[in-house]
């Protein structure tokens, strides 16, 4: 499994999509942080990078990877190879390869200008939303043979998870803000794993007053111990579930 996977990763950190994707990271974060004004500011910028920029690439990039390496998956299948072991050389190198793009591209300056709290919260949501979304695309992948449908799949979830989703919510809490519904939109929240990313940077941030009464809720709940480890679990979820599900179809499907 490591050769099968170092060879992954070595094709993928040559590929000139990830090569492009380190750039782009490196020049967004470079510049948000160093024309901000203040330290927050910069952070809360690097934050809808996070939330935007990489959920994209990472789950588009594997995507189409996976198709385009079908022959070379049925290639190391007629080897004594068992499947597990196959897909979780994939898993690995294309995850490790994108996570390097980003520890490297968005690490540096986030480490040099942001207080040590801050950056290690930026880095440690990167790299969770990055294997979240690679994740799901394994899933997407084993869920249709069609590139085209695959790709259209893909970029459902990435609109679903950071406009759709929230927008639903926001005309819920429009049409029910007479009544006490605090309680039951974190836990709609809590579903979406960008989400729950958003409002632990925020809360660490001590930036919850710009949530208002909702900010006090989640503040009292993820910033508490309990809080933490659910939101954590939830995300841990998020990358082990698609990636379960994803295995269980490529061992006994027919490529």
């Amino acid at each position: 499994m490591g050769k099968i996977s170092k060879i992954i990763f070595l094709d993928n950190a040559k590929s000139k999509i990830i090569i492009f994707y380190f750039c782009l990271l490196a020049l967004l974060t470079w510049t948000s942080l160093l024309l901000q004004d203040n330290e927050t500011k910069g952070a809360l910028t690097m934050l809808n990078i996070v939330l935007f920029i990489v959920p994209l690439v990472s789950l588009l990039y594997t995507t189409v990877y996976l198709y385009d390496s079908r022959n070379f998956i049925v290639l190391l299948l007629s080897q004594p190879v068992r499947r597990r072991r196959v897909w979780q050389s994939f898993f690995l190198g294309v995850g490790g390869s994108l996570l390097l793009a980003y520890l490297l591209g968005a690490g540096i300056p986030v480490v040099l200008f942001s207080a040590p709290l801050t950056a290690l919260l930026l880095l440690l949501s990167g790299c969770v939303v990055t294997l979240v979304f690679v994740s799901l695309a394994f899933y997407i992948a084993m869920l249709t043979n069609e590139k085209t449908r695959g790709i259209g799949a893909a970029l459902l979830i990435w609109l679903l998870l950071t406009m759709i989703y929230d927008s639903v919510l926001l005309y819920l809490v429009f049409l029910l803000g007479d009544y006490p519904i605090e309680t039951p939109l974190m836990a709609l929240l809590m579903l979406n794993p960008l989400d729950l990313v958003r409002f632990q940077i925020i809360l660490q941030m001590d930036a919850s007053a710009m949530m208002g009464y909702s900010g006090a809720v989640f503040k009292e709940f993820l910033g508490a111990a309990g809080g933490m480890v659910v939101s954590s679990l939830l995300l841990a979820l998020w990358i082990v579930l698609p990636y379960v599900l994803s295995l269980r179809i490529f061992r006994v499907k027919d490529l």
